[in-house]
């Protein structure tokens, strides 16, 4: 089954930039050089900056365009500062012309390819990232490129039992898909890409929503939304888990993580999966969206057995995310201490909540953090516990203002976080009442997908000496975003101009450090085996770097260094000998070379023995580690109190605190001794 260009569509490109688009790039242009919080100048090096993120955005692989393209756009590199003062957008529509054609040929070869037969007994090896490879100088070097990436499509299927002819199926229609979703591309999706180029050379969290995507995005911050409870992105042509909401269908089902590849959807009643490599993101979302309590089928590539493992099918069934389940909780530990039984309350907060539209309407019972953990500390004290942990893991942030509040349960009066503004004004965010929920001793447990308020929450902790912070270093996201309606500037009132996200401020500890890019850096680390400058905002590029400003007037240390060295050597020693811990410092570092994988083998018998043989170790290390296998129809054997007794870490951070318990009880008594 060969298919031509004429019968899937394919015509010339007659794209070019509307009026709107114009007056939008004036306003984008002016606000953020007015306004942003970092002052960048538009300049020829910010246009180098500028040119290399477009063509990152339309082909980070390197996979279309060819080195005499990217000769042949060199006028460009250092005068699309110039255009962009002229509201010029033509060089951005010529690259986009060129980078069509271009998809054309490359998926009128692959499609050639997919009908030939390819020889897995052969040493070939595939690249799996080639972003940092040079451009392809001539058509042969191209095509022996994509020869691969075919020859790997097709060899994964293999190894996933598909049979020939429904691979050949499944792969013409992802690359005929390709082909059809880049001639959709119109006016709007190229402005956004280039502008967002632009946008994202001043730093990663300023972008630029055209109109259809920000009704999208309205769509999916409705309340109303049901579906799996995942933020996903594209890359290339796959669509990636970004993040798992807390407290919705994925998340509760055990079943989808953070960098999982979703390639194909099916809906409960269809025995054929739709392939969606290639597809846009918003139609990725469209098939996983669907009505409450009814199921959706994803096949899988689990980030985490890297782009060698075999195709997984898991079952979700669809739900709203309501806030009863993104609520925090709390659980009692007990921990053998010495020659007695600590009890060590668990606070679990998975993101900082308010419901606003109750708190607005004046009702009294309205939902938020600092109230739900309030009411929890105080079943804990009734409880009667010897220690409390505060687990912040995976919070990727939420509202400022519930972030300085909880705080504010466990300390006195006093500053929380500082925020600075572009024009470089300072405010402080405090905590107003005296009052203090829980007063013992406690530790704070974070890892690098804490984020935002979370860590503003865990530095301020850290600074008083309130806890001992433990984990991994935070995410590092320090900065603050405003959302700007572009209509509001624009003198024709039926122009829609779409939406600016623009950084306009930045958070600071009460000792004046950032907590951008840095992040919160445990007293106590715990081991693992990832690249630090590899994860978070210190990854990104053009993140806002690390700063310092003077600090604030705030209570001294009330857990002095020697204890936290002294706890430190006591993790040390204890995780040694624990066969658990070293068990998942194992799997870390097995899941983290999967992830930094280059290349694939394209012999079959060797991919099929090292994938075997990875899926062993794996087995090995869950089963010293105490994971039960779940089975993939949302099977819920493992419940709640399974799942916190083989929670390594939190394990961990529960002893620490008891360990810190003993200290403090220790110091009480000679307070009480000198009274």
């Amino acid at each position: 089954m060969i298919l031509s260009f004429n019968s899937i569509g394919i015509e010339n490109s007659t794209l070019s930039p509307t009026v709107d688009q114009l007056r939008a790039t004036k306003i984008i242009t002016d606000f953020l050089s007015r306004y942003h919080y970092r002052k960048v100048d538009l300049n020829d090096q910010f246009s180098a900056t500028i040119f290399n993120n477009f063509l990152d955005s339309l082909d980070p692989n390197k996979s279309y365009f060819l080195a005499t393209d990217i000769a042949r756009f060199d006028k460009y590199k250092f005068t699309l500062d110039d255009a962009l003062r002229a509201n010029n957008l033509l060089p951005a529509y010529s690259i986009f012309s060129t980078y069509e054609k271009r998809v054309n040929e490359r998926i009128e070869y692959a499609l050639l390819l997919i009908e030939k037969d390819f020889d897995f007994t052969k040493e070939e090896t595939f690249v799996i990232e080639r972003e940092n490879a040079k451009w392809p100088v001539t058509i042969e070097q191209q095509n022996d490129v994509w020869r691969k990436r075919i020859k790997n499509d097709v060899l994964s299927l293999v190894l996933a039992d598909k049979e020939k002819d429904e691979i050949k199926k499944t792969l013409i229609k992802r690359y005929s898909s390709i082909l059809k979703r880049t001639k959709q591309l119109d006016e709007d999706d190229i402005f956004q890409i280039y502008i967002n180029s632009y946008a994202t050379a001043i730093d990663p969290h300023t972008s630029y929503l055209s109109p259809r995507s920000f009704d999208n995005f309205k769509i999916h911050m409705s309340l109303s939304l049901e579906g799996i409870g995942a933020l996903l992105r594209s890359d290339d042509d796959n669509t990636i888990v970004e993040r798992i909401i807390p407290g919705g269908p994925a998340d509760i089902s055990g079943l989808l993580h953070a960098k999982d590849k979703i390639i194909g959807i099916s809906q409960q009643n269809e025995k054929q999966f739709t392939d969606v490599v290639g597809w846009r993101l918003e139609e990725v979302v469209e098939l996983i969206r669907g009505p409450k309590d009814t199921i959706v089928k994803l096949q899988i590539l689990a980030g985490s057995k890297g782009d060698g493992a075999a195709v997984e099918e898991i079952t979700i069934t669809r739900n709203k995310i309501k806030l009863e389940e993104q609520a925090a909780t709390k659980d009692v530990l007990e921990i053998p201490h010495g020659n007695k039984t600590e009890k060590i309350g668990i606070v679990t907060i998975p993101t900082f909540y308010l419901d606003f539209n109750a708190f607005q309407n004046g009702e009294k019972g309205y939902r938020s953090t600092t109230r739900d953990v309030h009411k929890l500390l105080g079943e804990l004290l009734e409880e009667n516990i010897d220690s409390l942990v505060l687990d912040l893991r995976s919070n990727g942030g939420g509202s400022l203002v519930e972030a300085t509040q909880l705080t504010g349960l466990f300390i006195d009066k006093g500053p929380i976080v500082q925020v600075r503004d572009s024009s470089g004004h300072i405010e402080i965010h405090k905590d107003k009442d005296a009052n203090i929920s829980y007063a013992g001793p406690m530790v704070v447990l974070v890892d690098r997908f804490s984020a935002s308020a979370s860590e503003i929450v865990a530095s301020a902790l850290q600074d008083y000496g309130r806890a001992v912070i433990v984990g991994e270093t935070t995410f590092g996201k320090g900065s603050v975003q405003q959302l700007v309606d572009l209509n509001q500037f624009g003198r024709n009132n039926d122009a829609n101009l779409g939406q600016l996200k623009a950084t306009i401020a930045q958070y600071y500890r009460i000792n004046g450090d950032s907590t951008q890019h840095r992040g919160v850096e445990p007293d106590i680390l715990f081991e693992a085996s990832y690249d630090k400058s590899e994860q978070g905002e210190r990854s990104l590029d053009n993140a806002l770097p690390w700063t310092k400003i003077s600090p604030t007037q705030f209570d001294n240390r009330h857990i002095s260094k020697q204890i936290v060295d002294d706890l430190e050597i006591q993790h040390v020693n204890r995780i040694k000998n624990d066969e658990k811990y070293q068990s998942l410092i194992n799997l870390y570092n097995l899941n983290e070379s999967l992830q930094k994988q280059t290349e694939l083998s394209l012999n079959q018998s060797k991919r099929k023995k090292t994938f075997s043989q990875l899926e062993k170790d794996r087995k090995k290390f869950e089963r010293l580690i105490g994971i039960k296998e779940k089975e993939k129809d949302n099977d819920d054997s493992n419940d709640e109190k399974d799942n916190i007794e083989n929670d390594i870490l939190l394990i961990e951070a529960a002893k620490i605190s008891a360990d810190l318990s003993s200290y403090w009880n220790r110091a009480k008594q000679r307070v009480i001794a000198q009274q």
